[in-house]
């Protein structure tokens, strides 16, 4: 557990209690950068049968094709064992499988190790989930910020929310209540997540301010980091002379990736793109550019004969839309970066003042997911059960 700093802030899992594991899918091949991969993998699964099938699926302890699994919530699939089942693939869902990289997935509770239904039941428009990233390693907040399920393998997931809707916030009971008290004003939980985006420390310390101004502050530099990390709304945009744009064309299938920081131009072999700010290049999450790892996942040979190997056989035109986005919401949070470096706020409502006031520590009740389910889930074999 990381250690409390010399002012007692209080630590992110005391102002957030409500944290889930990691998703564990098991096996790649269910998540790809582009949709249409995964409907001609599922569509190879199908055609295949038996061995062939088992091996294909790349069955674990957790998961073969005899699995009995019920639906993920929210999603409407097969729930017969997968090794005789038929019919259409499930439509892919938008996720955040990496940092910042958004691809897709097969929402089938059948191919997933370890889904974890508690976050599909309280995901909708108006969640955001935050992702402990790992070590900070370039000076941003350790953590990340997404309206998507997120399934990337890194810390533990916190919604903003218990309940689907906007209700219940995943906040110590009684802390909105006390920053009021504090503040002269009355946050919303929003504003609280932003706040913990713009101060949060590396070891996972929030420090607390009464200070109406720094507040206010530091809560409008977290919402402008949230809308960046949550990508809604209207598309973000550098200056006018700033924007990054396809100066030579991409190839078909390009191998390699690299960075002309004098020229500041992203090199995709012979392609280029730019004006890049050398800070969307340099920017970091657990020692990992995030731009190299972006490309890997999409260039990277898959082993021959696997569903993984399903895969574009060229560059495909959205994927250059999507690395241009990328490149500014990337080079536009950097430029954030000495703004959150210069907010060092000082505890001033400290653990100590949280627990004499009865905010901490916050009750087993809310360490738990809420009781959310007010419908039926069909269950394995199209059996139905209300929880």
């Amino acid at each position: 557990m990381p250690s409390v700093t010399h002012d007692d802030a209080p630590l992110l899992a005391d102002l957030m209690p409500w944290s889930v594991a990691p998703l564990r899918p098991g096996r790649a091949w269910p998540t790809a950068p582009d949709a249409a991969s995964l409907k001609a993998r599922w569509a190879a699964l199908l055609k295949s049968e038996g061995p062939d099938r088992e091996a294909l699926f790349e069955p674990t302890r957790s998961r073969t094709p005899q699995s009995a699994v019920g639906q993920l919530p929210g999603q409407s699939t097969g729930t017969e064992r997968l090794a005789r089942a038929e019919g259409p693939c499930a439509e892919p869902v938008r996720v955040l499988a990496a940092p910042f990289d958004e691809q897709w997935l097969i929402p089938d509770h059948r191919l997933i190790d370890t889904a974890r239904p508690e976050l599909w039941r309280v995901a909708d428009e108006h969640q955001v989930f935050v992702v402990e990233a790992g070590t900070e390693t370039t000076g941003h907040t350790p953590l990340l910020a997404t309206a998507l399920l997120p399934t990337l393998r890194t810390g533990l997931i916190r919604p903003l929310y218990r309940r689907p809707g906007g209700t219940e916030p995943n906040l110590a009971p009684g802390l909105l209540d006390h920053l009021s008290a504090r503040l002269g004003t009355r946050p919303s939980p929003p504003d609280v997540l932003a706040w913990i985006l713009a101060a949060i420390r590396p070891d996972l310390t929030v420090p607390l301010t009464e200070d109406p101004e720094l507040w206010s502050g530091g809560v409008e530099l977290g919402h402008r980091m949230l809308w960046l990390m949550r990508r809604d709304g209207d598309r973000p945009r550098l200056p006018g002379g700033r924007r990054p744009y396809v100066r030579a064309p991409l190839p078909a299938r390009p191998a390699t990736v690299g960075f002309d920081r004098d020229e500041e131009t992203l090199h995709l072999d012979e392609g280029r793109i730019s004006p890049v700010p050398p800070g969307a290049w340099d920017y970091e999450v657990s020692g990992a550019r995030v731009l190299e790892a972006w490309f890997a996942t999409r260039t990277a040979s898959p082993e021959p004969g696997t569903l993984a190997a399903i895969r574009p056989t060229v560059w495909p035109q959205p994927w250059t839309s999507e690395l241009l986005e990328l490149i500014t919401i990337l080079a536009l949070l950097s430029e954030l970066r000495p703004r959150r470096a210069g907010l060092k706020p000082v505890s001033t409502i400290t653990a100590a003042d949280l627990r004499k006031a009865d905010v901490l520590p916050a009750p087993d009740s809310s360490h738990r997911p809420a009781s959310v389910l007010d419908h039926h889930e069909e269950g394995p074999e199209g059996q139905f059960a209300l929880l």
